[in-house]
């Protein structure tokens, strides 16, 4: 957690200023029972009317001050809190935006998504607890005991057995959840990431009848953390009534010796009143503060986790000192290869390619064969984990990545959209794109009827783009990329969903670009790229042959058989 308060600097008054007016608060709450007791004695028992009223008074005007101190500590306490998370949460989300592909992979999606929701809202929490209740209760706790002495020793001698009992009891029960709060925060990432699939996939589930599984699914994960959360829930349960046994039971001895030593003429009745007033201060203190163990146990608990997430490295910067490339290819791999983690089995390896400026170049393969590894290898999504890529003859590591990445366009296999209008998209490719950019771009991408039937670059897109067809999405997305007028496209599968003649007709468009990018085609359809320069075949992360359509018919067996697959022999004749 400590390292998590470095966001809490700019709070440093409030988080001051909270805790001290609380302790003013508790201050006057320690006078009310020494007044209580001299109205008795004095008001009451020595007949004195007048005092007493007055003493109301008083009691009144602490009652009032009081109020005023606690409202202005939790006012600092909530602003310090607030802005706490606000930072932090801010902080995390750039944290998470500066990942690599791997990082995300390795992370997860619903357990980033827990981390930005459901911890800082306990961490929120804690902290606001925190400032107004950490050191208010014990200052009553102790201060109660002490002034207990003040009116009685030896009556206040319950005090000093009780207190180190009912702190031994809280620490016990902080101990034993601090590790249970965790698990359950565990089972409410696999709750969160098995909701996030089944709903991002009810339309599958439909489709083949599975929605008793999985709400089968769901409950069994749901049931897990619900029997963690209840047995929690027992432990952090006994709290409050072992505290409460116990300190009733030191009220029963505090009144017998106060009865005692009264019948003596050793206390009066207003000390033994101020006695038990301290003593049932010191029980509603000991209960907030067993509450706000729990609270701040289960706060530690999720700011580890968002440390945990903090402590992840971010994608590297530049690196120096690589060796170069031939600056003859706009593209180079040398022996490139990655794995996806240190123990699993290459997604790519061994391949090397050489590419110029302005060829067009076809990636094509079966499934998992790497074609997605290998385009995400040039604008460094995923780092080579063997050999070299380089662009323009600089390896892609010794490239800042914004710097790199803003020279190549990337359509990726799923088209994203955002909420918005057409023109808010298209301008992710460059914000200072004017409107005959965005609609040479369109035209370009074969999306001039999307503009028609949306009513131009101001027509409002849905998240996702879930008014678009699947066709739709992809020409934008396609158009997006092409704003920026890229030295290097990459279309990762992004014509999967145009029927052929609009996917010839993109085709054409890009190769009549004035600009001539490298365009790196992936697909799983031969037509696609049959008209490259030259068509990488891929198979099980090698490569299987390199070269032309009609020279990869003659020698490469697996390109041939994905062709035949699609266009039978006698069509081939």
């Amino acid at each position: 957690m400590r390292k998590l308060f470095v966001y809490l600097k700019e709070y440093r008054k409030e988080s001051v200023l909270g805790p001290l007016f609380k302790l003013l608060e508790a201050t006057l709450e320690l006078i009310v029972p020494l007044v209580v007791a001299a109205i008795i004695d004095r008001g009451v028992g020595g007949g004195d009317k007048g005092y007493a009223v007055r003493m109301c008074l008083v009691l009144v005007a602490l009652g009032f001050v009081g109020m005023l101190f606690s409202v202005t500590a939790q006012f600092f306490a909530a602003k310090a809190a607030v802005g706490f998370v606000t930072k932090l949460r801010s902080a995390l989300f750039r944290h998470i935006q500066g990942f690599s592909y791997r990082t995300l992979d390795d992370a997860g999606v619903s357990t980033l998504i827990t981390r930005m929701t459901s911890d800082m809202n306990q961490v929120q929490t804690g902290v606001n607890l925190t400032l107004r209740l950490l050191l208010r209760s014990p200052f009553v706790v102790f201060g109660a005991m002490i002034m207990a002495f003040t009116v009685d020793v030896r009556a206040a001698l319950w005090f000093a057995v009780v207190i180190p009992i009912l702190a031994a009891v809280v620490f016990a029960v902080m101990l034993t959840c601090i590790p249970l709060y965790r698990k359950v925060q565990s089972l409410l990432d696999r709750v969160l990431g098995g909701t996030r699939e089944t709903l991002g996939g009810v339309r599958v589930l439909r489709a083949f009848g599975k929605e008793d599984e999985e709400i089968g699914s769901f409950a069994q994960k749901n049931d897990a953390l619900t029997a963690m959360q209840k047995y929690v829930g027992r432990i952090s349960a006994l709290l409050n009534p072992v505290t409460y046994v116990i300190l009733n039971l030191a009220v029963l001895g505090l009144i017998y010796t106060g009865g005692v030593r009264v019948q003596a003429g050793l206390l009066t009745q207003g000390a033994v009143v101020a006695l038990y007033n301290y003593m049932s201060q010191i029980l509603v203190e000991l209960i907030k503060l067993a509450n706000l163990i729990l609270t701040v146990t289960k706060s530690v608990a999720s700011g580890k986790r968002i440390r945990s997430v903090l402590d992840l490295p971010e994608a590297e910067g530049a690196v120096q000192a690589l060796p170069a490339g031939d600056s003859a290819y706009r593209v180079e791999f040398r022996d490139a290869g990655l794995r996806y983690n240190d123990t699993g089995d290459p997604a790519l390896q061994g391949v090397s390619l050489c590419v110029r400026a302005g060829e067009t170049v076809g990636v094509i393969g079966g499934t998992g064969s790497g074609k997605t590894t290998l385009v995400n290898l040039i604008p460094r999504f995923y780092e080579a984990t063997q050999g070299q890529v380089f662009v323009d003859g600089k390896d892609v590591r010794a490239y800042d990545p914004a710097a790199l990445r803003a020279r190549i366009g990337v359509v990726p296999q799923k088209a994203v959209l955002f909420a918005g209008t057409i023109r808010d998209n298209l301008l992710w490719g460059c914000p200072d794109a004017s409107d005959e950019a965005l609609l040479a771009a369109v035209r370009t991408a074969q999306a001039g009827d999307v503009l028609e039937a949306k009513g131009g670059l101001d027509g409002q897109i849905e998240a996702f783009g879930r008014n678009l067809s699947g066709g739709q999405r992809q020409r934008l997305t396609v158009a997006r990329a092409l704003v920026r007028r890229p030295d290097i496209l990459i279309l990762d599968d992004s014509a999967s969903a145009l029927d052929f003649a609009t996917d010839a007709a993109l085709r054409r468009a890009l190769r009549e670009l004035d600009y001539r990018p490298t365009v790196f085609i992936v697909s799983q359809r031969t037509s696609s790229i049959r008209f490259a320069d030259s068509i990488v075949t891929l198979d099980e992360g090698r490569v299987a042959g390199v070269g032309t359509h009609d020279a990869l018919l003659e020698t490469c067996s697996v390109y041939r058989e994905i062709y035949d697959s699609q266009f039978r022999k006698e069509a081939r004749a």
